[in-house]
């Protein structure tokens, strides 16, 4: 029977299913709005918002357990820091799901969480190197621009190995192809 147990699995093991809402959380935390799949997103929700009142108690204990759920202390600093004052007078309702479409390789459905009065320059912080100079500097963007100067590189070097090949000379033929060609005449 099946009383009692309505969240979902997840098709994971429930070691797996405990880091994976750790790690989403902290990255919802980090970004304030991420883009996963919508049974993932449905299980997330209840899940941050319990981190989010966590936060809003503020307590050396409330802290602690964050730690023990987030394991990720610099998210749990901008959670009690950050979160807890911008949602001090809201009663609970700190996220939102919203329906973003299906996933191109296996149609599964996207959605996208967020924190509702997200800091939008939060998305994206930290999330690796940042190449926004040298994108800039190679101009319009689109899916068919490649940098100009990995093609002049490239063209570069090719050319350069045109060159050495007309540069070298030509090798004799081998003396069994000779004994051959004479035979032949």
């Amino acid at each position: 029977m099946k009383h009692g147990l309505k969240q979902r699995k997840l098709n994971r093991t429930s070691s797996h299913r405990k880091a994976l809402f750790a790690n989403m959380a902290a990255a919802l935390i980090k970004h304030e709005q991420i883009i996963t799949t919508v049974p993932k997103a449905k299980e997330l929700r209840p899940f941050v918002e319990k981190l989010v009142t966590l936060g809003k108690k503020g307590t050396l204990a409330d802290r602690r357990a964050a730690i023990a759920t987030l394991r990720d202390e610099a998210m749990v600093q901008k959670l009690f820091d950050t979160l807890a004052t911008r949602y001090a007078d809201r009663p609970g309702g700190y996220t939102r799901v919203l329906k973003a479409g299906f996933r191109y390789g296996d149609a599964a459905p996207i959605a996208v969480i967020e924190f509702v009065d997200r800091d939008v320059t939060a998305k994206g912080q930290d999330s690796g190197p940042d190449f926004t100079q040298e994108a800039e500097a190679a101009g319009p963007v689109d899916e068919t621009t490649v940098p100009k100067e990995a093609v002049k590189k490239a063209n570069k070097k090719k050319a350069e190995e045109k060159s050495e090949e007309a540069a070298e000379p030509k090798k004799k033929a081998s003396p069994k192809k000779k004994k051959a060609e004479d035979k032949a005449e």
